[in-house]
């Protein structure tokens, strides 16, 4: 089974998510949106858009509990319930919530520095 695809989003907090929201938008030009990220769209090496995105976010870091880290990567899988099951298998610290949306399936598990990590299988065609 393959495991991580990708990346799909990292997620930072901030004492001032705004604040520091708008220092980027300012100085490195990312173009954060009023939900406290951006959305880059991937493109294949000729720049013709492909199928996929990577969110960049900053928020106050509560979405990251158990986790005391100021960041989160969500990572892609093709097959997030094989995966969850194996790394309960391997005996990984894996978080029992798993969340279904119109964005896909998510699940998270917690590597061995207390880092939460996302897990991701977007839908089809994304």
């Amino acid at each position: 089974m393959k495991r991580v695809t990708g990346i799909g989003g990292i997620f930072f907090s901030a004492k001032d998510p705004a604040k520091l929201g708008s220092w980027y938008k300012t100085h490195l030009g990312i173009d954060v949106q009023s939900w406290g990220g951006a959305a880059f769209r991937w493109v294949d090496a000729s720049g013709n858009p492909t199928n996929g995105t990577t969110a960049w976010s900053i928020g106050d870091g509560s979405y990251f509990a158990p986790s005391n880290s100021t960041f989160m990567v969500n990572y892609r899988v093709d097959d997030l319930h094989g995966l969850l099951k194996a790394l309960r298998e391997e005996g990984c610290q894996v978080l029992e919530k798993v969340e279904e949306s119109e964005y896909g399936i998510f699940g998270w598990v917690m590597d061995p520095e207390g880092n939460k990590v996302e897990l991701w299988q977007p839908p089809v065609g994304q």
